[in-house]
């Protein structure tokens, strides 16, 4: 049942391989040039990937040097976009109880446990740091954010891999239609650039190949994709019911006007081939949003530039819009999958877009694999009406999530 009560975004917060300001980011993905480098870490000398899509030129905000270099990147990610976001909303002031956080995270600080393990494999049990399930455990994040603005009010850690960060979102939504919160700080954040991380994803089949040119690896709805590139970062956005952002006289980037979630009960790994659990998925939220797909200006896509997920994304999105449906991106071209923060930074994405008019190009996208039959944005920005988007996640193990943004 759709709620009568509008949610305004009042800040955003981005910490990605393509920028760490919204205004660096925005011009990162519209360059439509990929972020992807050579990994230069000893430790993957040799490894079948060696390529990824880092955070460069982080500023920590309020961590001390020895803070900075404790914490799992992960969680300083995450805390560093939450504190953008919360400073760029004005740092609104609502009762602690009543001021949630919501964070997307799909495998916590892989970084810490990785090195611990080694650290247990070189020197026993006496020298693994106490501090491991502290730094590591997934609710860290949302645990320092509460502790840096002192909110009372749910701190909560959601885990649908790749659709995490949308999911945050979307159940920061739900908590102020509900009335169970008066503001919310939600989004993901992820950092899984580890050697054992890198090599499954590799025996997959999941990730890119081409580690001799990083730059043209990720290659959304390319018809000479071959995986994605690993990425991480985070993103976060300050939720306010529409009237309270206005009694306040807050900025307002735009509206989360629909939420949907689903799963396609299938499969690990692989989606539905027909592609039915997203088209459900995006139904539901266009209708959550009071419009129908013809109101739909672009499609932010999910777009991880692996042949199955595209494939399948594609046929989804067709049955939805039609022949002729609106144009699509995927962000991830640019900066790689986020995994747990994709769904969040592409949301941001998604709103910077809007507000342009301007649809940014789809990185590496040379020729659609002629079956696919959809508008991919590529080679230059596409300008658009300013109007209602969609932004799509879809996670392994089958977990789809649509966000619906529009003016406010």
């Amino acid at each position: 049942m759709r709620s009568n009560v509008q949610v305004a975004i009042t800040g955003l917060g981005v910490v990605s391989p393509a920028g760490c300001t919204a205004e660096d980011f925005w011009a990162g993905i519209s360059s439509g040039r990929s972020a992807a480098a050579t990994l230069t870490d000893p430790e993957l000398a040799g490894h079948p990937v060696r390529i990824g899509c880092r955070v460069r030129g982080l500023t920590d905000e309020g961590l001390s040097p020895k803070e900075a270099r404790r914490l799992d990147p992960f969680a300083r990610f995450g805390l560093a976009a939450a504190t953008r976001a919360y400073h760029d909303a004005g740092a609104p002031t609502p009762d602690p109880a009543r001021a949630a956080i919501v964070v997307g995270n799909a495998v916590g600080g892989r970084r810490t446990s990785d090195d611990e393990s080694r650290n247990y494999a070189r020197s026993g049990p006496r020298g693994v740091s106490p501090l491991m399930p502290l730094l590591s455990m997934p609710n860290a994040a949302a645990a320092l954010i509460t502790m840096r603005l002192g909110w009372l009010g749910p701190a909560l850690t959601i885990a649908t891999t790749c659709a995490s960060g949308a999911d945050a979102i979307g159940h920061g939504v739900m908590l102020l239609r509900t009335g169970r919160a008066d503001v919310v700080l939600a989004g993901g954040c992820e950092s899984i650039l580890t050697p054992v991380t890198m090599a499954a994803f590799a025996n997959l089949s999941a990730v890119s190949a081409r580690n001799d040119a990083p730059e043209l690896a990720s290659r959304p709805f390319d018809a000479d994709r071959d995986g994605f590139v690993m990425g991480e970062g985070a993103g976060f956005v300050v939720l306010e019911r529409l009237d309270d952002a206005r009694a306040r006289g807050a900025r307002t980037y735009a509206t989360v006007a629909g939420y949907a979630a689903g799963a396609d009960a299938h499969h690990l790994a692989m989606p539905l081939e027909d592609g039915s659990g997203a088209v459900a998925t995006m139904t539901a939220a266009i209708a959550d949003a009071g419009l129908e797909p013809a109101d739909i200006v672009h499609v932010n896509a999910h777009g991880t530039s692996t042949v199955q997920n595209d494939r399948a994304e594609a046929v989804a999105l067709r049955k939805v819009f039609g022949a002729g449906g609106p144009p699509v991106t995927s962000t991830k071209g640019v900066i790689g999958h986020l995994i747990g923060a994709a769904g969040a930074v592409e949301l941001i994405a998604t709103v910077l877009a809007m507000r342009a008019g301007r649809v940014p190009p789809t990185a590496n996208h040379q020729r659609t694999e002629p079956q696919m039959e959809i508008d991919v944005v590529h080679g230059a920005p596409r300008p658009v009406p300013v109007g209602p988007a969609l932004s799509n996640s879809f996670g392994f193990g089958g977990h789809n999530a649509c966000l619906v943004v529009a003016p406010a």
